[in-house]
């Protein structure tokens, strides 16, 4: 058995130098020279192989960029390692941080039960509150963090209330809130830039891709995706409460059951202000940073780095960055019989995930380059030869294609080998290249299926409560409603945002 979980693993370590090989060589523009264009397509599948076999750990294979352009002449190592770390990647550190300090004093927990307090104690109502209280927690922190912090909440509620539903009732109850926490994590950090790294990898992508083009900030994506967001939450609960919840009851979990949980928590303390205001300040700064304007709704805000000097040198990563700073600056209450300390501490940094800054390292080698070998010009030619389908079959066709195949593997690895391609094919077909790879990276979080898709049905799943027929059928419905939300709600927003 263990020989056949390894299996694939096995054929993708050897069929990525193989298929790397193959296209080195047929590309190549006569016998006795090669293509940096062949080098290019083969390192890109040989790459897309190992990160969907997981031939080797991700952050191994994003390395690969720094080894391979140099021995085939795409790029010197020198030229090429910036790209590991540049702004973006400062942003996920300094929103890591950020999260790592709420998680330490116990703000997400309370945030979560506040939320939850508010929608009532029926179960449409529980249903509600748990994945609002989810997906505001994703737009800020990991959603892995947010599901295992969720779970045991909403497993500590379902036990209060085995004497309270009958024995038909709270399976249904049971399977609807599980599902909506884990949807509901990964709906929730599609909101935000720094919400899931499918958003981070996109923003780095897209500079690589269109450097003429501005760049993207957080409160232009945040004004675009929160009402997406909240328009799949709902969608979301309206098709959990009518497929598992349709069953009568009164109030069936006492009202004072969620206040006796903030009460386990005791009071806010001084600690847990300093983050919350820290936390405010940071989103207040990235949402704000640059104009708003929307012409259509008459609505112009000035942003703040217009009024201050050097403002235009400040960005995303530079706020993020300051808010973390001063988490380690601002003094902390005594944890556990410790001395009193800092909101964090150097133990904080060794939480950081680097194997994902590695991951998203490779990516934004990976765009590079395509730019730098030519393989972009290649494929828009390629795609130029191509039929024309309407555009709005084109965004369609990709929003669904993403969504399954992130059901086997990375959402990350996938998008960041995937944008690429289709910035190419947007500029063969004179489109926006906005109005497809948002959507193409939107449809990565909206994997609903299979518990090994993304970590919140993961966590889910492990808690033994769920069987994978019941995901993958629920899932498979949720995965074709939100392909068609993402692809009217960016062709209805085209003009407005695009």
């Amino acid at each position: 058995m263990q020989f056949w979980r390894k299996l694939p693993a096995k054929i993708g370590l050897a069929s990525g130098p193989l298929a790397f090989l193959l296209l080195y060589t047929l590309l190549a523009p006569s016998p006795d020279s090669a293509s940096t264009t062949g080098a290019m397509a083969g390192i890109a599948l040989w790459m897309a192989i190992w990160w969907v076999t997981e031939a080797v750990p991700l952050a191994v294979t994003a390395l690969l960029p720094l080894v391979l352009y140099p021995v085939t002449g795409i790029a010197a190592t020198k030229a090429i390692a910036p790209a590991y770390f540049n702004s973006i990647i400062f942003l996920f550190v300094g929103g890591i941080l950020i999260a790592l300090a709420m998680e330490r004093w116990g703000l997400h927990r309370r945030i979560a039960l506040r939320l939850i307090s508010v929608f009532g104690s029926r179960p449409p109502g529980l249903l509600a509150g748990f994945m609002t209280a989810a997906a505001f927690l994703s737009m800020w922190i990991s959603n892995t963090a947010t599901a295992v912090m969720m779970l045991p909440i909403g497993l500590a509620i379902l036990s209060r209330l085995e004497s309270a539903l009958e024995a038909e009732q709270l399976p249904k109850l049971q399977l609807a809130l599980l599902l909506g926490i884990a949807y509901s994590c990964s709906v929730g950090g599609m909101a935000t830039p720094i919400g899931t790294p499918p958003n981070m990898a996109f923003m780095q992508i897209y500079a690589i891709q269109f450097p003429e083009a501005p760049l993207i900030s957080f409160g232009e994506w945040l004004f675009f995706a929160a009402p997406l967001t909240l328009f799949l939450q709902l969608g979301i609960w309206l098709y959990l409460w009518g497929a598992l919840l349709q069953f009568k009851g009164a109030h069936v979990l006492r009202s004072d059951v969620i206040r006796q949980e903030l009460q386990t928590l005791g009071p806010v303390s001084r600690s847990e202000w300093l983050v919350l205001l820290v936390f405010a300040a940071t989103g207040l700064l990235w949402t704000f940073r640059k104009d708003i304007h929307i012409a259509e709704f008459g609505v112009h805000v000035t942003g703040w780095s217009a009024l201050v000097p050097f403002g235009q040198s400040v960005d995303d990563g530079t706020i993020a960055i300051l808010g973390a700073v001063l988490l380690f600056l601002l003094p902390g209450e005594s944890v556990a019989g410790e001395s009193a300390g800092r909101l964090l501490d150097a133990r904080s940094l060794r939480r950081i995930p680097w194997g994902i800054i590695l991951l998203f390292g490779g990516g934004f080698a990976l765009a590079d380059g395509f730019g730098r070998a030519g393989l972009t010009e290649a494929l828009s030619t390629a795609f130029a030869g191509a039929g024309r389908i309407p555009d709005w079959l084109l965004v369609f066709v990709i929003c669904i294609a993403v969504s399954f195949l992130t059901e086997l593997t990375s959402n990350t690895a996938l998008t960041q080998v995937v944008l690429p391609v289709i910035a190419a094919l947007a500029a063969a077909r004179g489109l926006a290249p906005l109005l497809i790879m948002i959507p193409a990276t939107l449809s990565a979080s909206c994997a609903f299926m299979m518990p090994v898709a993304t970590p919140p049905n993961a966590i889910v799943f492990g808690s033994e409560k769920i069987r994978i027929a019941d995901m993958a059928r629920t899932g498979l419905i949720l995965n074709l409603v939100c392909a068609i939300f993402i692809t009217l709600y960016s062709l209805l927003t085209k003009d407005l945002f695009f």
